[in-house]
């Protein structure tokens, strides 16, 4: 077993186009490290150059203690998972675990002991003498996971494997692929654009955007330290609600749109930034799970007008207007003004909650529970 160390690692293609900048992860042996981002954002990009499959145009890879930038890909030792299972179709699911051990010339004995071992893990013992053509796609993605686990690699690499699946089956698959990860105990550096998948396996989650590292920490951590205004977008479904703000003279409340929030003097005396910023803008967060139902007329509150309501069941999503300035999390200063003044936003309250489309609903407001980002750099502010 070993370490995944990524150090400063940049990807210049030819065109010039700089699809990773200047990133330094450390995967601990053991751990498992979700990269999650939009299309385009150089996850894969950065795996394949772990893979040996991208030459990183600068920095350093390591597997170990050994700098692999220059060592062939069949010779990092490491196995990877693709969302397209690759599997042989003329083979039985045992042929296709026990491939690569074949390749490497080892004792039949051997190789049957590893390959059984590998569908015990993965509860495949009763399909070893299968074509992949007899499998579910679930059970494809685990003889995929079986082929790489019977190598005994230093680390996996996982480059969205479950993507192909359908909903109920990635959610059951989300669990197989942590259970089995940390049965092995092997450093595994995994893929995804699915936010709730990352924070759902990930020990820490890798936020990348344009080829940058955004922020790098455990998945309640991305929840409840969002390091900019991106992340606080990104992570959390339905995404946080985001507005362009104002602070009060001596930070006593912030106002968004004609609506007044009141700071509590405890929270100002832990965030001193608020009082710097008084008689400023900035941007104010609120996730829709911190915005209920008000049952108190007179507290702390954001007032709107009901436009859509998703009745999920276990909870009401309930979409509301009001005349706030609604920020996207990828906007700068100078991209503000094109929003309007039409604050679009979503709260998650109580099945059943006495809400309905046209009424003009209150939703409470705690003010620990707000975010506040700096509008010109979207980082954000320090928070107790």
């Amino acid at each position: 077993m070993a370490s995944i160390g990524i150090e400063q690692v940049t990807k210049v293609y030819d065109d010039g186009f700089e699809a990773v900048a200047d990133v330094s992860i450390e995967v601990a042996d053991g751990e498992f490290m979700v990269l999650v981002g939009p299309s385009g954002c150089g996850k894969t990009t950065l795996l394949r150059m772990v893979a040996g499959l991208e030459h990183a145009t600068d920095g350093t890879v390591a597997i170990g203690d050994t700098i692999v930038n220059d060592v062939d890909p069949r010779d990092r030792d490491i196995a990877m998972v693709f969302q397209n299972y690759a599997l042989y179709p003329n083979m039985t699911v045992a042929e296709n675990i026990g491939f690569a051990l074949r390749l490497r010339r080892l004792p039949r004995e051997e190789i049957g002991e590893r390959v059984a071992a590998a569908a015990r893990v993965l509860s495949l013992g009763d399909y070893l003498d299968r074509k992949p053509s007899q499998l579910s796609g679930g059970q494809r993605q685990r003889v995929a996971m079986g082929r790489a686990i019977v190598r005994e690699p230093k680390a996996f690499l996982m480059d969205e494997p479950l993507s192909n699946l359908d909903a109920k089956l990635r959610v059951q698959m989300r669990a197989e692929v942590a259970r089995v990860q940390r049965r092995l105990g092997v450093a595994t550096l995994y893929v995804t654009h699915d936010q709730v998948e990352a924070m759902t396996m990930g020990d820490r989650v890798t936020v990348m955007r344009a080829g940058r590292v955004q922020q790098c920490a455990t998945p309640q951590e991305l929840y409840d330290r969002p390091a900019n205004m991106f992340v606080a977008g990104f992570i959390g479904s339905p995404a946080m609600n985001l507005y362009r703000a104002a602070i009060a003279p001596g930070a006593e409340s912030v106002q968004i749109g004609s609506q007044s929030i009141a700071l509590p003097e405890h929270l100002r005396l832990r965030c001193p930034q608020l009082l710097a910023l008084s008689e400023k803008e900035v941007v104010v967060g609120l996730r829709p799970e911190h915005l209920p139902i008000a049952a108190d007329p007179v507290g702390p509150a954001l007032e709107g007008e009901v436009t859509l309501i998703e009745a999920l069941g276990s909870e009401l999503l309930v979409h509301f207007t009001f005349d706030a300035r609604r920020v996207l999390p990828e906007d700068v200063a100078g991209e503000l003004d094109e929003l309007g003044d039409r604050g679009e936003g979503i709260a998650r309250v109580a099945p059943r909650s006495p809400v309905a489309v046209g009424d003009r609903a209150r939703f409470a407001v705690d003010p620990e529970s707000l975010h506040f980002f700096d509008p010109t750099s979207g980082r954000a502010l320090e928070r107790p």
